[in-house]
């Protein structure tokens, strides 16, 4: 992740916790994230990982994206392939955020890259909160709740999303997705 990211995601994240009054401690606690992590991303001196800004977000109630908004034209055009990744699972879990929630929009839409071998375990997200993915290339499993997915190319699956899940692609071949999540809350 870049500087400029890194320092974006920290201004974010700082902003909303002064909005609400927390320190940096009471941020710790409601996130599960150590205080001095947070204060390295907030200073933008540490590249956070997907699964530490999945805490942060789901301990704020805030969505993922909200962390990276921008000012945005009434209409956007995107080309996925110039769209820094976020890594997970060394590098065989790629995420690229298409589309943040927007004050009027309460979804945020992504495209994922799944290298074989990628095994990411999500932890859960808010009440009310919905996947939706697109498998667009390849084949991969999706556990919910203890319960296998398997899906392919051109299949879509919906799934509550305030349990734990994981991504699978227990093949020799990269899967791409596009994820869109709902939130209920804003």
């Amino acid at each position: 992740m870049s500087q400029e990211v890194n320092q974006m995601i920290g201004n974010k994240i700082k902003s909303i916790r002064k909005q609400r009054h927390l320190s940096l401690e009471d941020l710790s606690k409601e996130t599960e994230v150590s205080k001095a992590m947070l204060g390295q991303i907030e200073r933008g001196v540490s590249s956070p990982t997907v699964s530490t800004l999945w805490k942060i977000a789901s301990g704020l109630g805030v969505s993922f994206s909200s962390f990276v908004e921008e000012e945005k034209p009434a209409f956007s055009k995107v080309k996925i392939e110039n769209v820094e990744p976020l890594l997970e699972d060394q590098g065989r879990y790629l995420v690229r955020m298409l589309f943040p929630t927007e004050a009027n929009r309460r979804f945020e839409a992504y495209s994922v890259t799944l290298e074989p071998g990628c095994s990411y375990k999500s932890a859960a997200h808010g009440e009310g909160v919905e996947e939706y993915v697109f498998v667009q290339i390849g084949q991969m499993t999706l556990i919910v709740k203890d319960h296998s997915h398997p899906l392919k190319e051109n299949e879509v699956l919906r799934f509550s999303a305030n349990y734990e899940h994981e991504y699978k692609n227990d093949t020799a071949e990269a899967c791409t997705l596009l994820m869109i999540i709902y939130y209920s809350y804003q």
